[in-house]
């Protein structure tokens, strides 16, 4: 398969309401999947911590990446450790702990399903320059192993050449979406800032194995 890409603008993407705030929907695989169904493989979102003190959901089996992008949270989890996040700082942990936040946020997740696994960094472009992305290898695995990388654009318009005579335009809050299989190295990625001040992006790299076609509409969770 050759690298598939989607743009996934902001008004594209679903927002519903948890106990501290507000969800923002990124993208979630499969496609038919749904999160209050719990039968995804991975999820990406982008929520609001609006209240000062809140409980996350709990979410048995399922491992979470979390970066504020904005404001700062304090995470408190249960017999486990505490963190102070500040703007792209980040924290990873189980969904079955019981995690206490302070503090009000917006923050990007990442939620992986077992046999996922992933990681996410924040980047900043300065004023007109130009910031390449190295592509990596889809990690060892069968034939149905697949990554995507995410582009989420934070705070400004980033023009992504992809290398294929087609360049993408993400405003704030859009996503570009690159899917590659076992077979193919992932594409490098220029992202460019046209602006007079420095912006922001957040990098997320998920690797998975695609469940078969007879399996989508079922729950992929043990």
């Amino acid at each position: 398969m050759a690298c598939v890409v989607e743009l996934v603008r902001q008004d594209q993407q679903r927002t519903s309401f948890w106990t501290g705030g507000t969800t923002t929907e990124i993208a979630i695989y499969p496609k038919d999947a749904v999160y209050g169904r719990r039968d995804f493989l991975w999820r990406i979102s982008s929520a609001r911590v609006d209240a000062e003190d809140s409980v996350f959901t709990a979410l048995p089996r399922i491992w979470r990446l979390i970066m504020v992008l904005e404001g700062g949270l304090t995470l408190q989890h249960e017999h486990h450790h505490n963190v102070r996040l500040e703007p792209f700082q980040q924290d990873a942990f189980a969904g079955d702990w019981v995690t206490r936040s302070k503090g009000r946020a917006r923050d990007f997740n990442i939620m992986l399903a077992r046999g996922c696994t992933g990681k996410v960094q924040a980047v900043s472009l300065e004023e007109l320059s130009t910031l390449t992305i190295s592509g990596e290898k889809v990690q060892e695995g069968g034939r149905n192993r697949k990554a995507v990388l995410v582009v989420y654009s934070v705070d400004g318009r980033i023009v992504a050449d992809v290398g294929n005579d087609r360049t993408w335009s993400l405003n704030r809050g859009d996503a570009l979406l690159l899917t590659t299989d076992h077979s193919e190295v992932m594409r490098s990625v220029d992202l460019s800032n046209l602006g007079n001040t420095q912006i922001h992006a957040v990098l997320a790299t998920i690797w998975y194995d695609e469940p078969p076609r007879r399996a989508c509409r079922r729950s992929i969770l043990p």
